[in-house]
């Protein structure tokens, strides 16, 4: 409707209002009561309605974007633990391959053998002061052998 037939009904609706008896505008003015609350209360309930479907809306939302963001976080870390699976068998091999060269037996490279912790001399292995050869002990050239001797 338009405003110029707003204010006209609206004219229209105070003039009889003036011309009515005093009950029956008691009785008009709860009846506007009536509705006025009707259409507050249903203005406020499509509010509420409208803003729990926002609500729901961005919780569906919010949910689906935690989920990827959950799915791609898996995702890296299984990459982040496979990579770091082949870099530690990669150690391990090469761990092997020079245990192998360190511990290869064959007698003619006894000398490459890695000494072991008993194999190494302690400080009781060592001579002593009186274990030193003193100069009775050398040789002299008179000690030495001849071919015709």
């Amino acid at each position: 409707m338009g405003n110029e037939m707003k204010k006209t009904l609206g004219k229209a609706a105070k003039k009889v209002l003036e011309h009515t008896s005093e009950p029956i505008k008691e009785e008009i003015k709860d009846k506007v009561k009536e509705k006025a609350k009707e259409k507050f209360v249903d203005s406020i309930q499509d509010k509420a309605e409208d803003a729990t479907d926002n609500l729901k809306e961005a919780t569906e939302e919010k949910a689906e974007q935690f989920e990827d963001k959950a799915e791609e976080g898996k995702e890296k870390a299984q990459d982040a633990l496979l990579s770091v699976r082949d870099k530690v068998g990669k150690v391990v091999e090469a761990g092997e391959d020079f245990q192998d060269k360190v511990s290869s037996t064959k007698d003619d490279e006894d000398d490459r053998k890695i000494k072991g912790v008993k194999s190494i001399k302690s400080y009781t292995d060592m001579k002593g002061a009186s274990n030193v050869k003193s100069s009775k002990n050398i040789k002299s050239s008179n000690d030495i052998k001849t071919m015709g001797s």
